[in-house]
């Protein structure tokens, strides 16, 4: 297992959300560096111009953003040479069949519903982060 930690580019519009993974992040002790972007144009932007780092990186995905939403963005990412191997989590609200088809056929390496609590919350982002700190990246 490598040292380095993973970078977690989380892609949310919603304010409380964001907040809720900072807090469960400072909460819990996770030291990952985290960037944020508010829909999927700022972050196609971000990862297209180099400022999220290429290697060791973790996107968590909100499905339900304005300008570009998430399945959307998958399809650039998928698209996109450069970014095609982007290892992607969906964190959404939705519990919709056909945005979860749509997400897995887009390759992404899991599809979560977010949590109601912030307790509850607070236990996804403590899994979360055990399972980036066991899997291996390039």
């Amino acid at each position: 297992m490598s040292n380095a930690l993973l970078t977690i580019f989380l892609v949310e519009d919603d304010e409380v959300d964001v907040m809720n993974v900072k807090r469960a992040f400072a909460q819990h002790n996770i030291r990952n560096p985290l960037f944020i972007a508010r829909d999927g144009i700022e972050a196609l932007e971000k990862l297209r111009n180099g400022e999220i780092p290429k290697e060791r990186r973790i996107v968590l995905l909100d499905l339900n953003m304005p300008r570009m939403n998430g399945i959307e963005l998958l399809r650039e990412v998928r698209n996109d040479p450069a970014l095609y191997s982007t290892t992607v989590v969906v964190l959404t609200t939705s519990k919709d069949e056909q945005d979860m088809i749509d997400a897995y056929n887009l390759n992404v390496a899991g599809y979560l519903v977010k949590p109601v609590t912030f307790a509850n919350f607070c236990e996804v982002m403590v899994a979360l982060n055990k399972y980036w700190s066991l899997v291996e990246f390039p």
